[in-house]
């Protein structure tokens, strides 16, 4: 998110909390190696452990198409204590894919294997390499075989955002062509694009078959979405962990029971779950619900 999530806004939303780790606006990588001033610049994090003052990790991101200056840069950042290297083949800028940067290359599977593996080799063994990609340039035919380029190549995870250059960021994100290259590839994925509310973030997971996402605009907008989606999983965790399968669906019962004394909403979900006694069948009921609010 050039010109936007920059070292203040990713300061103050690590603050809210839920969030993993941090990818840096990207650095233009053309020809040259550049300054550590520059890295330092855009990412003064480098100066305090690579991380934001939450203590969250935030891994700098190259873009550029020249596979051996980008290896240069990844060096000098890793010698300054980058936590990782991110490398960008989604960016849909005009004036980016013109100069072969961003989602450009993923017409040329062939580079993107050749920037990915000169990067690993560059960078210590320890340090991770990771992408960014979209489904494709001016279609999604070629998605699958970007990824497994890059898969080849050594990265150690893969974002994908599930739209093509030419979608730009016009709903929908097609998150089941997150599924397929997951059916093709090994490497973890984490799923991106369109992930607005907790609703969108259930469902994504759902189609995507990804547990792990990318929040981007949904946590400007919102600040506090990780944090919630968090508390979702948290909650989820406890009743599973300590409750006995077949106690499950009866606790929510007993819960929704006393509920629909204060809250009307409750009075249709215990008339609907009243009857269930497996722990599927409440997923299910949930998901029909996501569906029907328009998640």
């Amino acid at each position: 998110m050039e010109g936007l999530l920059d070292f203040v806004l990713r300061d103050i939303l690590t603050r809210v909390g839920g969030v993993d780790r941090c990818v840096s606006e990207f650095i233009r990588i053309t020809d040259q190696l550049l300054p550590d001033r520059v890295f330092i610049r855009d990412v003064p994090e480098l100066l305090q452990g690579c991380q934001t003052t939450a203590g969250v990790p935030v891994r700098p991101q190259l873009l550029g198409s020249d596979a051996q200056c980008l290896a240069d840069n990844a060096a000098s950042l890793a010698r300054l204590g980058a936590e990782g290297i991110d490398l960008n083949f989604g960016c849909p800028s005009p004036v980016v894919n013109r100069h072969r940067g961003g989602s450009a290359l993923l017409e040329e599977p062939e580079v993107l294997y050749r920037i990915v593996s000169a990067v690993r080799r560059a960078v210590p063994p320890h340090l991770p390499v990771s992408a960014k990609m979209r489904l494709g340039l001016h279609d999604d035919r070629r998605a699958e075989e970007c990824a497994l380029a890059i898969e080849a190549a050594g990265a150690g995870e893969l974002v994908v955002h599930a739209r093509t250059k030419q979608d730009g960021y016009r709903p929908p994100a097609y998150w089941e062509r997150i599924a397929d290259i997951g059916a093709v590839v090994r490497l973890p994925l984490v799923a991106n694009g369109e992930i607005w509310t907790v609703a969108d973030a259930l469902r994504c997971r759902e189609v995507s078959g990804c547990q792990s996402l990318m929040l981007g605009r949904g946590m400007v907008a919102n600040p506090a979405l990780a944090q919630a989606i968090r508390a979702v999983d948290a909650r989820r965790q406890l009743v599973v962990i300590h409750l006995d399968r077949d106690q499950q669906t009866g606790r929510l019962k007993q819960w929704l029971n006393l509920l629909r004394r204060v809250f009307p909403q409750a009075q249709e979900a215990f008339m609907a779950v009243r009857t269930f006694h497996n722990p599927a069948d409440v997923a299910n009921w949930l998901r029909v619900q996501r569906l029907n609010l328009g998640s």
